[in-house]
């Protein structure tokens, strides 16, 4: 990783390092949230006109492929 590209990365790793367990943790699922939410946003974005239910199965099958699957 080229430094200049992340300027504040070492400043985010000592971030880290001070945080507790807990905190690190609570942060990731802040984190995971966060993606979910974006990715239904996005979603809903592109396909605007579908019903409740259709969009809910379509939500399942995208998160089905988002899984890494060893086949």
């Amino acid at each position: 990783m080229n430094p200049k590209s992340y300027p504040n990365h070492r400043v985010y790793l000592e971030t880290l390092r001070r945080m507790s367990s807990e905190q690190r943790l609570r942060k990731a699922l802040e984190l995971s949230d966060l993606a979910r939410q974006l990715f239904v946003h996005g979603l809903r974005r592109r396909f605007p006109s579908l019903s409740r239910d259709e969009f809910h199965q379509l939500l399942l099958d995208r998160l089905d492929k988002c899984h890494n699957r060893i086949y």
